[in-house]
This record gives C-alpha cells, structure tokens and sequence, in this order.
C-alpha cells in the first residue's frame, strides 16, 4: 500500500490528532528547539506537506497540544467539582481537589508533563504563556478562597500564594519523581499519597480550634 493510500485513511480529525500524539511524544524529549517538522512527518508517516496541512508552523503545533491538555473534558469536570466544593466551604475537599489533580495529570500524561519541563528550560514563551494563562486564574480562585477563609477564621493567617507553593511543591515533586523520572521506589499508592498530603496541608492550614487555643495558654 502507498503511502497517500494510507494517509487518505485517516479523517482530518483523527490525522490532526495523530500529528499531535506524535508531536508530543517528540517534543517530551527533545524540546521544541530540538524537534523539526521532517521529524515529525517521519515518527508519523506521512509528509511535511501534512503537517502543514492541519497546522501552518510549528509553533501552531506546539499551541495545539496546550491547547488540547487545558480544554480537556477533565480540566473542565475539576473545574465544576473545586467550585462546587468551595462552594460548600470544604477546606479539605478544596485542597486534595488540587492535590489529586497534580497527580492524577502526571500520571495521564508523563510525556505532556516532561514537554512542559523542556519548556521551562528552553524558555519557550507559547508554552510559559498558555501556562500562566491557565495557573492565573487557578491561582486567584485559591488566593480569594484562603483569603476570605482566614478573615472567617476557618484558616491561619498566611500568605495564600505560599501556602499554595508547598501544596503544589508536596504533590508535584512526588508526580514527578514517580511518573516522569519513573523513580520506582515510591512504596506510597496516589491515593495514599493524596491523602497524607492532604493532611498535612490542613495541619498547617486549619485555624486552631478554641479549646485548642485555650490549652495552649495553660502550657
């Protein structure tokens, strides 16, 4: 079979989605910089003409897979559950919610997450800008939830964007370590995981409870 014959297979939909599972494999280990479009067409065999077809640069590639990972169904179905649980004042579900999503997208996705690390170290500004596109708006959602929390007190008095940095840090370094350096010798199960971080983050996060400040004033 010739090669037209098989590319005429594909529809357009499931050709552009190839283009990028692809592209992103690609990417994951060799960088945006490091990465041609010939070696592409090649990992997918086809032409450059194809690629060029479904996307006019590479740069519009590389969008698209951003793209694809932040309008996902999943994004938008962890949307709708870290409102619903801030609406309903649940400190705890409002941090394992970020905790879980950490995770869960590191082990979905280890390539997306290790092209998103070449980014960072390429200083490539299409990934660095879809990224603090989409943290920003995460970030002010926890920044006014610990803010009005504290005020509230259900939450000691910090700083939200530092509070924020150690839950991330917890569940990103251990989605990292097990999942894009694959370090097998984590004993911990994600749900474990979830969890003990979890609990910890609320023991820095809860506001004492008054009979616990009250015992604290006889020591």
């Amino acid at each position: 079979m010739s090669e037209g014959a098989a590319q005429v297979r594909l529809t357009a939909s499931k050709r552009r989605e190839q283009l990028i599972q692809v592209a992103v494999d690609l990417f994951s280990r060799k960088g945006f910089n490091g990465t041609t479009t010939r070696e592409i067409a090649a990992a997918a065999g086809v032409t450059e003409a194809i690629i060029f077809r479904h996307f006019e640069t590479k740069e519009r590639l590389y969008t698209a897979i951003i793209d694809r990972r932040v309008s996902s169904p999943d994004a938008a179905e962890w949307c709708t559950s870290l409102r619903a649980a801030m609406d309903r004042d649940d400190d705890e579900a409002v941090v394992r919610q970020l905790i879980g999503a950490i995770i869960s997208a590191h082990k979905a996705d280890p390539k997306f997450e290790r092209l998103m690390l070449y980014a960072a170290l390429e200083g490539n500004e299409i990934a660095l800008l879809h990224l603090r596109q989409v943290t920003a708006s995460i970030v002010d959602l926890y920044r006014k939830y610990f803010l009005r929390h504290q005020k509230q007190g259900y939450l000691r008095p910090c700083v939200p964007d530092f509070a924020l940095t150690a839950i991330v840090g917890m569940a990103q370094n251990y989605a990292l370590c097990k999942y894009v350096h694959e370090l097998k010798e984590q004993d911990l199960s994600d749900e474990q995981a979830v969890e003990s971080f979890t609990r910890i983050a609320m023991d820095g996060l809860r506001a004492p409870t008054p009979q616990k400040r009250l015992v604290s004033k006889k020591k």
